[in-house]
């Protein structure tokens, strides 16, 4: 059967990458059709490709790295699910009459030990994204992650979380079904269990809707993610009554991984393939089956007590500040 050949979805800062790339082609087309060699100066445009590619995604402003968090093709928690696990089995139900498609999880093996992995999960398309919510979980998603989260508890599985959410479901359906109390019983829970929990945060995490499974001894990002009280744009509306002003607002609202990580707020940095997650999502993945290993490993050593009173001190230390007498 033949196979379709997906375009490239090029983001405003990578159109320097797509003329390079159409100047190679026609190069090269133009050597085949009058027999000349010139090999030698397509791998040199070629390294100049991957040069600029670098220099390009090494150097992303926040509103950019925004961009490549909410990229259409950007790894989901679906995919990352599906190539780092042994097994897996998704579960549903919030055990109170729903099932939130936006707040997928179930049983897995990683590296041969049982675990329950569950994150917020985006459509690939707009019927896709319709039908999940944009990843906006409901009440009823964050019940039945917290009813996995339980069930992982009882049989001693770790619990691997992965947040990609423009936030909780803004509804009025939502608030009446008890948002903010669900999240809220999520984070007193989550600080209770006894099991390993480990969160990463794969591509836009923002708001309580990220939060609502956010709580765990370790927190990973990857480095082209974002993770906000508010989105920029919402930010600029609020404080300047302009969404343009989103840019500025991404940079003060320290947005970015290396911000984060210096604020100690995350625990560590996930590196990405040049060019995104999504431009290849197998390293990606292999990236993240090895960082969860690792912490994993670390995390097992210790007991639950351990475990338990070094969350409550992690989160302790969130906002912590000193204040300099002049």
């Amino acid at each position: 059967m033949a196979t379709i050949e997906r375009k490239p979805l090029l983001l405003d800062f990578e159109k320097p990458l797509a003329e390079l790339a159409t100047r190679i082609e026609q190069i090269r087309q133009l050597a085949e059709e009058n027999g000349v060699d010139v090999s030698g100066q397509i791998r040199q445009l070629e390294a100049r490709a991957m040069q600029l590619r670098e220099e390009i995604f090494s150097s992303l402003s926040p509103s950019q790295r925004l961009q490549v968090a909410r990229h259409p093709r950007r790894p989901s928690t679906l995919d990352y699910i599906q190539a780092i696990s042994d097994e897996w089995m998704e579960l549903h139900g919030d055990r109170s009459g729903g099932d939130d498609p936006a707040l997928i999880g179930g049983v897995a093996r990683l590296g041969g030990q049982p675990v329950v992995m569950l994150g917020q999960q985006k459509g690939r398309d707009t019927k896709d994204n319709i039908a999940r919510n944009f990843g906006m979980a409901s009440p009823g998603g964050y019940r039945k992650a917290l009813r996995l989260m339980a069930h992982a508890n009882k049989f001693g599985m770790p619990i691997l979380t992965f947040i990609d959410t423009p936030g909780a479901l803004p509804t009025v359906a939502a608030e009446q079904q008890g948002a903010g109390e669900a999240i809220a019983y999520n984070l007193r829970e989550m600080f209770c269990l006894d099991v390993p929990i480990i969160c990463t945060v794969i591509g836009e995490a923002s708001s309580g809707g990220a939060l609502g499974i956010g709580v765990g001894d370790r927190l990973l990002m990857f480095e082209h993610a974002v993770y906000t009280v508010i989105s920029p744009e919402g930010c600029a509306a609020i404080l300047w009554k302009d969404a343009a002003k989103a840019p500025q607002a991404a940079v003060a609202l320290k947005i970015i991984s290396p911000d984060l990580k210096n604020l100690g707020i995350i625990d560590e940095i996930l590196p990405e393939p040049i060019g995104g997650a999504h431009a290849d999502p197998l390293k990606a993945a292999t990236t993240l089956k090895q960082a969860l290993l690792d912490n994993l490993d670390d995390l097992n050593r210790l007991t639950a007590p351990e475990r338990r009173q070094l969350r409550y001190e992690k989160f302790r230390k969130i906002g912590v500040f000193t204040e300099v007498a002049h």
